[in-house]
């Protein structure tokens, strides 16, 4: 009745009441990004340089959010120099240590690094179970290849550049035929002239500043 916007609100209370009532879990928190710069800008202070800043009509929302989950008395994860997906890797690297099954709810791509026979991720938009089987059968990769894939790709929407010209396709052939990027950058002399070992020998630095910034820190104090 004030005009107050509150689709963020709502959708995401939706989300929370269905993951505890589908899914019922033992133990949930919520980990939220924080509204500063991170660790990650001391790397490259260009990260996420070219993303628009956060809608009013969603920003005005968020407090709301966190009330939300105050009042259902789910833990919640926020520190000043971290984003949220570290605080997850962080979980999940305490959790998996001791036996635990633990499933991510997100679509952050970046978090299927974490996937393993103890970690799933479920996309609640989509629907979908990533474990394992379901990284391998998308991206033809194993989840602990996906940090160098994702290097040698680049992600445009958080600014980190990756090597250009180096897609997808091309970008799995090489981890799956070199296992790393170590191994790729290893072997380089031996590859055969092309546009791609070009390309890679000329932006080396920037697929390693690429995979420091898409790896998650898995050990914040949570």
């Amino acid at each position: 009745s004030r005009g107050m916007p509150t689709h963020a609100v709502y959708g995401f209370l939706t989300i929370l009441r269905r993951i505890l009532r589908e899914r019922q879990p033992e133990c949930l928190a919520v980990a939220f990004d924080t509204r500063g710069p991170v660790f990650r800008h001391r790397l490259y202070p260009q990260y996420k340089a070219n993303r628009p800043a956060m809608p009013d009509d969603l920003a005005v929302q968020l407090p709301y959010v966190k009330q939300a989950v105050q009042a259902y008395n789910i833990l919640t994860l926020e520190d000043g120099d971290q984003e949220a997906d570290d605080l997850i890797a962080s979980v999940v690297e305490r959790f998996t240590g001791k036996d635990c099954r633990v499933v991510i709810v997100s679509g952050d791509k970046d978090l299927l690094q974490l996937v393993s026979d103890q970690v799933a991720l479920w996309d609640p938009m989509s629907d979908r179970i990533m474990d394992p089987r379901g990284v391998q059968e998308k991206y033809g990769l194993a989840p602990e290849q996906l940090l160098d894939y994702f290097a040698l790709t680049g992600d445009s929407s958080d600014n980190v550049p990756g090597v250009p010209g180096v897609g997808p396709k091309t970008a799995a052939r090489l981890i799956n035929e070199y296992a790393s990027l170590e191994g790729l950058y290893g072997d380089l002399g031996a590859m055969k002239a092309s546009k791609v070992r070009e390309n890679l020998e000329k932006h080396r630095s920037e697929a390693f500043l690429s995979r420091d910034l898409i790896r998650l820190n898995r050990e914040v104090a949570v």
